[in-house]
């Protein structure tokens, strides 16, 4: 058997799909002290053509060309996938009945982080196509942990924020305390960045709050994955 490789279906945007394979490589050195990294295969998906298949809510298509770069991974070899985006996992249930490999669930790796973390309410910032679905309130209803999402308005606020500034690598402070203010409005014990590129503006140490980064989260899920592999 030959080594173990993992598929990142990317480019959900670019900066997260960096972070993915970054943090892939440094949380294994972290672990293992040597660097036998894992074989890592990304297939970077055309951005534009994503949001407007999320925004044009026509689900085949969405899950036909979801599935093109999936089955490119395997093709390539990959032995399980990660989606580097919350949004897509959305049609989740459609994808794994699709793939002929595992993909992992972000949903279930940040619902498991909340239940260890002993949070029962928790708020959902993300673009709006993902705060606006329901594949994270009923994930984590089955584990009896609410769900909010924040008001229409604050949602164009983080929606702009992520599509205008965040994709391209544009951090600002300004708007990271558009973010924090918003957070400070919802009495929960618990905030999910469940846009992946949010970990890029907003650290633990910004907040008082519990933030849990989804980005880490699902790497840390799929180190866990790999290593029992192998």
């Amino acid at each position: 058997m030959g080594a173990i490789k993992i598929g990142i279906l990317g480019g959900m945007s670019y900066e997260s799909t960096i972070k993915y394979y970054a943090q892939i490589l440094e949380k294994y050195y972290q672990k293992k002290q040597d660097y036998a990294y894992p074989e890592v295969v990304i297939f970077s998906l055309n951005f534009q053509r994503v949001i407007d298949l999320e925004h044009g809510n026509n689900k085949v298509e969405y899950v036909d060309y979801l599935m093109e770069g999936i089955e490119s991974l395997e093709k390539a070899g990959v032995n399980f996938i990660l989606m580097a985006a919350n949004s897509p996992h959305a049609v989740y249930e459609d994808l794994i009945q699709l793939a002929k490999v595992p993909i992992l669930s972000i949903v279930k790796a940040t619902a498991e982080k909340a239940q260890q973390e002993n949070l029962s309410k928790l708020l959902l910032l993300g673009i709006k196509f993902t705060m606006q679905s329901s594949f994270y309130q009923d994930f984590f209803a089955k584990l009896n942990m609410q769900i909010i999402t924040p008001s229409e308005p604050e949602q164009d606020t983080i929606n702009q924020i992520i599509f205008d500034e965040l994709v391209i690598g544009n951090f600002t402070e300004e708007s990271k305390q558009k973010l924090l203010n918003i957070i400070s409005n919802y009495e929960v014990d618990g905030v999910i960045l469940g846009c992946t590129e949010l970990p890029l503006i907003l650290q633990q140490k910004d907040a008082n709050i519990k933030l849990l980064d989804t980005v880490e989260v699902h790497v840390e899920a799929a180190l866990k994955y790999y290593l029992i592999q192998t």
